[in-house]
């Protein structure tokens, strides 16, 4: 490809829109231009590289056994009524009625589809298992979309659906995406890790995050430095206390003490000369619609997705100040267990189980109770790992040491069981002639976000450091040699040699300064350079650069081809990948 004839519209500076690093370079790259809030459009240097690693996934999805298709974009509402999801997605599904004044939405994601598909064609056991994959355009409309293609409303996304006749297939099935996953991610370039997550809208009872580890990243993960263990935030579980013996330990009879002014944990204990630890803080929630209360100690942080998936909720928010009201019959700042309204259930962390007499709000104005006995003076529903984990806590699998990484999701596994087979009469005859529900499992892999996320895990301060695997292209040659023909005619060759060996190759032949073509050979990010200019080819060699270390080599022009296929095959190796 000459870059004389090719639209890259590189930009000098960073967009004022532009928040991460991902989504300026893009930018500057001349890879994406944005249409609106959340939607772009792809310029031919970025679609190369979603085309890239579309084609990777593509061939470790069909290694793995599962078969392509594409399903519409526009769904009939009716799908998702009939599993309950067209209430309860909210609204990130957008939808808008056709001609006749029938209801449609733009596609999220497939569940309801696929098993639409599936229950009207497999009927017997025998035609299963099977896993259906697309690589499909997605439109989810965030409520906040930001980061350019991190977080964007329209994107392009492969998702993958798994069905089988028993646990046992489930289980293999959910396993062999994984490893299909690893093997994507690995040989994209990424550094990764998958970790334990919640299933969110999706929905099931098991799943992993797939996170590209950076810096930028806005997830964060526990990671254990001695064993596997990797969750997010939302889901990393929280060992059990050792002692448990706080319901029935002694404790001085409950009392009222006036504590005015003191709406915060910070408030309170100041006011009363204590520590964080020796306070109970009591969380008012609304749940599908119901109050629900949650005690974490003072100085800990509720995990709201652990309260939602305990209680069995789909939908979750804090109680708003005259929900508080009406329940406590005071401020906020004030709740506490001891006296709560009695239609309000109280669940506790199991870490309160450790300890008694403690300092909780009195559901008065300016006051608060001390010597509070959870065993004695309230009723706690059930105590649970209901709070966030933090670094001083041991890893919940081996005891080791934990320590918190920032990543971006950029894959997803879930285990959805018969959520949707059940709720869609997706069924099979087994062996006896028995209706039995299909087992599902769903996969999903952010193919654009996998552009934007390889950006953000390698860049310097002069632009992108693509992996090689899914650079724009692979070799930049740059020619410098103006109005010197025998330069010139040096360069077509080179040209010539490196895509008869198979090279992608963006050849800068344009009449631009050498500056401004390594300038923007660095910004795009091929993660080859090739210099030719006239002292160069006096001298019989070719400067080539490795953009990821930035060092510099000389190639001989006698012998070239030998000499850079094995320079590549170094700089692949750089990158742990077979070129």
């Amino acid at each position: 490809m000459r870059l004389s004839r090719y639209y890259v519209p590189t930009l000098k500076e960073d967009p004022a829109d532009a928040e991460v690093v991902s989504h300026k370079l893009l930018m500057r790259a001349g890879m994406v231009r944005k249409l609106t809030s959340g939607i772009y459009n792809y310029l031919p240097l970025g679609l190369r590289s979603i085309n890239k690693v579309a084609n990777i996934v593509r061939e470790e999805m069909d290694r793995a056994g599962a078969m392509e298709v594409l399903l519409p974009t526009v769904q009939p509402a009716d799908l998702w009524q009939e599993t309950g999801r067209w209430e309860y997605y909210g609204k990130e599904l957008l939808r808008f009625k056709d001609r006749h004044d029938r209801d449609y939405c733009l596609g999220p994601t497939h569940e309801e589809v696929i098993t639409d598909l599936v229950r009207h064609e497999i009927k017997s056991y025998k035609q299963l298992p099977v896993n259906l994959y697309q690589v499909q355009t997605k439109f989810r409309d965030e409520i906040r979309p930001r980061f350019g293609l991190m977080r964007g409303r329209e994107f392009i996304m492969k998702d993958a659906y798994s069905f089988d006749k028993d646990e046992a297939g489930a289980e293999a099935s959910y396993w062999n995406m994984f490893e299909a996953y690893k093997a994507a991610f690995l040989r994209i370039g990424l550094n990764f890790k998958p970790v334990q997550a919640d299933s969110g809208a999706i929905g099931g009872d098991f799943s992993h995050e797939f996170m590209v580890l950076a810096e930028t990243g806005e997830d964060t993960i526990a990671s254990c430095k001695a064993c596997e263990f990797g969750a997010n935030l939302e889901k990393a579980k929280v060992a059990p206390p050792t002692e448990t013996g706080g319901l029935e330990a002694p404790c001085p009879p409950m009392e009222e003490v006036s504590t005015p002014g003191t709406h915060t944990v910070e408030e309170v204990c100041g006011f009363l000369g204590i520590s964080a630890d020796k306070l109970v803080k009591t969380l008012l929630f609304v749940v599908d619609g119901n109050p629900v209360a949650a005690l974490v100690r003072g100085d800990r942080e509720l995990n709201d997705v652990k309260l939602r998936n305990l209680v069995g909720g789909n939908e979750i928010e804090m109680a708003d100040e005259e929900t508080v009201k009406k329940l406590t019959g005071a401020p906020v700042g004030f709740a506490g267990p001891a006296g709560l309204a009695e239609d309000v259930p109280v669940y506790a962390d199991h870490e309160l189980l450790s300890a008694t007499d403690w300092v909780a709000g009195a559901n008065k104005g300016d006051t608060h109770v001390q010597h509070l006995s959870l065993g004695r003076d309230c009723k706690v529903e059930a105590f649970a790992d209901l709070r966030v984990i933090e670094p001083t806590d041991p890893c919940p699998e081996c005891g080791g040491e934990i320590e918190f990484k920032k990543g971006i999701e950029v894959g997803h596994v879930f285990k959805l069981g018969l959520k949707y087979s059940e709720k869609m009469e997706a069924t099979f005859l087994d062996e006896n002639g028995k209706s039995q529900y299909m087992i599902m499992g769903c996969y999903g892999i952010g193919v654009s976000r996998i552009v934007a996320s390889a950006i953000e895990q390698n860049h310097d301060e002069n632009g992108c450091c693509f992996p090689p695997s899914i650079a724009p292209f692979e070799v930049c040659l740059i020619s410098l040699g103006g109005k010197d023909q025998d330069v010139a005619d040096k360069a077509e060759e080179l040209y010539a040699t490196l895509e008869g060996l198979g090279v992608e190759v963006a050849y800068d032949d344009r009449k631009e300064r050498p500056g401004v073509k390594f300038a923007e050979a660095d910004l795009i990010g091929y993660p080859m350079q090739l210099v030719l200019g006239g002292k160069g080819l006096k001298n019989g060699i070719i400067e080539a650069k490795n953009r990821k270390t930035g060092e510099k080599t000389e190639l001989p022009l006698e012998g070239f081809a030998e000499a850079f296929a094995q320079w590549r095959k170094d700089i692949w190796n750089g990158w742990g990948l077979d070129a």
